[in-house]
């Protein structure tokens, strides 16, 4: 008999402020604040009031079948949506934040580990990679999950992310880009695992040559 494996789904954020000049980039500061929520079905499949788009405005959130590329397009919709409810103006994309949240993705798949420090890299060591960290300042935040089956779904992830106070912070912070990554694999033995990256940035102007 084959033992089937619950439905699971596990969240968890990170945002840091780090700034730096040409002479302290090497070396550079953080303060970093995180958590790590584990929701259950019910909590996941509840609404955050106004806050969560309704299918008309952002379609396709329960599509699992979806491509990836339609399915990142819609936490995009609904991230906007939420930030639109409040006063705030959409995330602009950014291919550097897009770039590092899919290196995220693959790097929690690839070491079989879902922690903001997957494969020993700090959070933020995409983000520098794909270069976002060579302006004088910036602002970086992160926002994972996983989850199996419906509850990998565009709106099961945004509802539970937006019922913790970390990553709503992160959805409606002070940040002018985002990145959406959402990749399936095998993780901690359960095949088929969507995750989830949201990263989010913003940076002060390039100096003038």
């Amino acid at each position: 008999m084959v033992r089937k494996l619950p439905l699971l789904l596990v969240i968890a954020s990170l945002a840091g402020l780090a700034i730096a000049s040409p002479a302290t980039a090497a070396s550079e500061r953080a303060q970093i604040a995180s958590s790590r929520v584990v929701a259950t079905p019910a909590v996941a499949q509840t609404s955050s009031g106004g806050l969560i788009a309704p299918t008309s405005a952002c379609p396709g959130q329960d599509r699992l079948d979806a491509p990836a590329q339609a399915q990142v397009s819609t936490m995009r919709c609904m991230t906007d949506f939420a930030r639109r409810q409040v006063g705030l103006s959409g995330l602009a994309y950014s291919a550097a934040l897009e770039q590092s949240a899919a290196e995220k993705s693959a790097d929690i798949l690839r070491c079989d580990s879902f922690s903001h420090s997957a494969c020993g890299r700090e959070f933020s060591y995409w983000m520098r990679e794909a270069g976002y960290t060579s302006a004088p300042c910036w602002r970086l935040g992160e926002n994972l999950a996983f989850g199996t089956d419906a509850y990998g779904s565009v709106r099961a992830i945004f509802e539970a992310w937006m019922r913790s106070p970390s990553h709503r912070t992160n959805i409606l912070g002070d940040f002018t880009e985002l990145g959406v990554s959402v990749r399936a694999g095998t993780l901690s033995g359960r095949p088929e695992t969507r995750i989830w990256t949201q990263h989010f940035g913003s940076r002060c102007p390039e100096p003038a040559a």
